[in-house]
Order: structure tokens, then sequence, then C-alpha cells
């Protein structure tokens, strides 16, 4: 077993090719996915992947950079978020990478995602770039350690990814980590917890060695699985196994698709 923590299947890169998709994750060996939300106005796809198929689950939330996206109330993502087949809330968060200027949007933005969490009861998946000292302190002053989540596709250093664990998150590592130039995220990917770790794909985004440069899909997942093997001496059936475990206990979920009650 082999789960995919993060992907974006409703993108259009993969219009048509859900079939193909879902049978390379059978010959893979990954047997479940979570599909991330981005915008409001794209959620009723990605709920609709996670409710017609057993093995996916979905979640709901703006991404931070989506600059001008229709805003969300608290309240609406509270009422969306309460259905069965969305396990999270998110992707949400801060990037100070992409976007300038004064973003104080963003910290609100993101500041709403993190009270919704909290009023349903469902975890987070953050998404942090160019600004780990205003995401850390904003998961702070909200409360964020209530509900715990995933600091998603981590390229920070290990002393963040300390701090978000402390707050009950876990660390999920993408096909960076394949890549020969990520020689400090290989030693977070080391250094961790075992039981802190989730792997994903992101995809269609950042397609891991040896498919670099390529087009990403949740099968590859397990391109991330061995490298993280690889780089703690590990078994990829171990890490497999582990990675699995975490994504189920962190989402409350259970393999059938079943979300427990908390």
């Amino acid at each position: 077993m082999l789960v995919d923590s993060h992907c974006h299947l409703d993108f259009p890169e993969f219009d048509g090719r859900l079939p193909e998709l879902r049978a390379a994750m059978a010959v893979n060996g990954v047997t479940h996915a979570l599909c991330i939300s981005t915008t409001i106005a794209g959620f009723s796809k990605v709920r609709a992947l996670a409710e017609q198929h057993d093995n996916f689950w979905c979640s709901v939330g703006v991404h931070p950079d989506t600059e001008g996206a229709e805003e969300v109330t608290q309240a609406e993502l509270v009422a969306l978020a309460s259905a069965e087949k969305v396990a999270a809330i998110g992707e949400t968060g801060l990037d100070y990478f992409r976007l300038k200027g004064d973003l104080e949007w963003q910290r609100e933005r993101f500041r709403r995602h993190i009270r919704a969490a909290r009023e349903v009861g469902k975890p987070l998946v953050i998404h942090t770039r160019a600004a780990p000292e205003d995401t850390l302190r904003l998961m702070r002053e909200e409360g964020a350690a209530e509900v715990g989540g995933v600091m998603h596709c981590f390229t920070e250093s290990l002393e963040v990814a300390r701090a978000a664990i402390d707050m009950g998150f876990f660390i999920s590592f993408s096909g960076i980590v394949t890549f020969k130039n990520a020689a400090a995220l290989k030693e977070v990917a080391r250094a961790l917890p075992l039981d802190r770790i989730l792997v994903e794909t992101d995809s269609p985004y950042l397609a891991p060695v040896p498919h670099r440069g390529k087009l990403n899909q949740p099968a590859l997942v397990k391109h991330v699985a061995e490298e993280v093997a690889r780089l703690r001496g590990d078994s990829f059936e171990n890490i497999c196994c582990a990675t699995s475990k975490n994504f189920f206990r962190l989402f409350r979920l259970t393999p059938s698709g079943v979300m427990q009650i908390r």
C-alpha cells in the first residue's frame, strides 16, 4: 500500500485521463490519493472525484498565491468541509516567492482557513514558500495545533520541520527530494521521525527522478518513497507501510474510504 497524499487530478492536464491514471496507480501499488482543492470555483470537480471513487478523498480551500480568486468565508469553508469525503482544509498557507508587496490579504486568507479547520475539526494542508517565520507564527497565533495537518511539498529547514511537528503536523516530501540539487532537503528526510513523514506527488507538477521534467501523476509517488527509503537506509516496503499508516492516522480515515468520527 502506498498513498499519494497530495495531487491535483482536477487540473486540465488530466482531463479525460482518469482511467489511465487509476490503472497506473494500481500497477505501481498506489492504493489511495488525496485530491487537493486550490479554488472554490474548482471545488465541485475535486469533490466529485472523491465521491465517485472509494480510494480518493479531497480537501477544500483557496491556494495562497491565487491572487484575485474568489474569497471564501470561514462559515462557507466549514459548510463545504462538512461533507464526508472532505478530509482536510486547504491547500492554504503563505507564499512570498511568487507574489510581492502587501500580502496582508494572503495572511488573512490563511487565518480564515485555520479558524475553519478548528471549527470543523479537520486537519490543514499547508503550503509555505519563502515565508517560514510568518507561516509558523500564524499557525501558533490561530491555534493550528488544535487540529494538526501536513506541511505539504516541504522544502524548508529541519528547524522549521521540527517546529511544525511540535504543533502536531506531519511533513510531506514530494519529487523534489529526488533532485540532485536538493541536498539540504535530503538531510531533512533523513533526520525526521518516521512516524511524521508523508509522501506525495503534487501532480501534475514536480515529477520525480527518473521522470523529472515530464507530467507527474500519482503512480510516480513510488519514486519519492524509494528515495526516502534510500536516504534513511530503510526498506521501500517499510516506508510504504509507515507513510500510509501516517496518512490514515492524520486524516482519521480508513482504507475502505470511511472517515472515522473524532
